[in-house]
């Protein structure tokens, strides 16, 4: 049975992808790497529903395809030279996040004019939420 991933094993599982050092990157093998992450070992399709994972996997896949490989030094440059590899992907994932935040923010900004929406009723704050009781019972 397929494991449901809560948040801290989702960020586990792409921190796992970020620093992958295999060259030969598959879900499966991402599946069997993150068993001893998350407890169980998860399937592809419950990784694939993570858009994070996804993102993820994607520029690891990306970097192995331009032939990014990792270098032989010494420990404590080794390590180095796998935090920057990883903070590289990190910034690529996020690059690729904030591209598709701009395409959204696009289509709302076309719809709110196509829908004559002005601008202070989309700075509109947000309403006061009411933390009484909802019984409607009086104190």
């Amino acid at each position: 049975m397929a494991k449901h991933l809560n948040k801290r094993d989702v960020e586990a599982i792409v921190n796992l992808i970020r620093g992958w050092s295999n060259n030969k990157l598959t879900w499966e093998a991402i599946c069997h790497a993150a068993e001893p992450l998350v407890g169980k070992k998860p399937t592809r399709q419950s990784l694939s529903t993570h858009e994070a994972i996804v993102t993820a996997y994607k520029s690891a896949k990306a970097s192995v395809k331009k032939g990014e490989s990792r270098n032989t030094r010494p420990p404590s440059l080794k390590i180095a030279a796998d935090r920057i590899m990883n903070l590289e992907r990190q910034v690529a994932e996020l690059k690729e996040q904030n591209r598709e935040y701009k395409q959204l923010f696009a289509i709302w900004q076309y719809n709110a004019y196509k829908y004559g929406l002005r601008e202070h009723q989309l700075n509109e704050a947000l309403p006061k939420i009411d933390r009484e009781r909802s019984d409607g019972a009086k104190r």
